[in-house]
């Protein structure tokens, strides 16, 4: 690998992961991983542009289908592919088909960039979880089999504990917090063979485990608010993303602005 390399450009398509979520900012939006990297690769190079394609709900199929062909005629640097975790989440789904899915991206994308990378998913510790992680590692072994066919790099965010840790994940145990989306981006950066600037698997310092009557007045709420919800969706065949653009469409320049919308 290229050692301090220059990315002048940098194209990420995905789902809710990738745009961001539950990384709030002030306005309602969402900043992420994503961001955060464009951020720190525009510092590098004062032309460097930046497109988000990730949308919300996403499953491989449309991310395949609609934002691959898109970010293909990009012609970015970087591109940056995650998806097939909400297929593998949904109550039936069909892995050959997600397989099919992940080849037709990445086979579409690989060629049209200097540099793919693919990632193993973070995974929050817990029972829900839990009870779909034989899905998530079989879909991580196809992304490492398809990122050696491709000479896609991988990003193993599957393989820390720190980005495990229910400490690191919203109210919702769907979606990292700001300080997990803060360790992607550096996972990632370090990735690409850029300087490390902090070890992102540190691990959190040990705190208190909460008492029974508040985990189980955490646990209701989550159902409620969160779960159920979610659990609609999946059952119906609706997503959180349905209707809604992506939030950075054109691959543009990284304006001064957005740098400093993220700090």
């Amino acid at each position: 690998m290229e050692m301090n390399a220059s990315y002048t450009s940098f194209v990420a398509v995905g789902d809710s992961f990738t745009e961001g979520m539950s990384d709030g900012l002030p306005d309602g939006s969402y900043r992420g991983w994503a961001d955060l990297l464009a951020a720190r690769l525009a510092a590098r190079d004062p032309g460097f542009r930046y497109a988000n394609l990730a949308v919300r709900g996403k499953l491989i199929g449309q991310i395949a289908g609609e934002q691959a062909p898109v970010a293909a005629t990009m012609g970015a640097d970087l591109v940056t592919l995650v998806g097939g975790l909400n297929d593998a989440l949904r109550p039936k789904v069909d892995m050959g088909r997600v397989r099919a899915h992940l080849e037709e991206a990445v086979a579409l994308l690989a060629p049209s960039c200097r540099q793919l990378v693919l990632m193993r998913s973070p995974g929050r510790n817990g029972p829900v979880m839990d009870r779909f992680r034989p899905r998530m590692e079989e879909l991580f072994v196809i992304i490492e089999e398809l990122a050696g066919r491709h000479g896609a790099l991988v990003v193993d965010l599957y393989g820390a504990p720190a980005l495990a840790d229910p400490r690191m994940w919203d109210v919702d145990r769907l979606h990292l917090t700001a300080e997990g989306h803060r360790r992607v981006a550096e996972a990632v950066w370090q990735t690409l063979g850029l300087p490390a600037e902090e070890d992102w698997r540190a691990e959190l310092p040990p705190t208190a485990t909460p008492g029974w009557a508040v985990r189980r007045t955490q646990d209701l709420s989550f159902a409620r608010r969160h779960l159920l919800p979610w659990m609609g969706r999946r059952l119906t065949g609706r997503s959180s993303g349905d209707g809604r653009p992506p939030k950075r469409p054109e691959l543009l320049p990284h304006e001064a602005s957005d740098a400093d919308r993220l700090s």
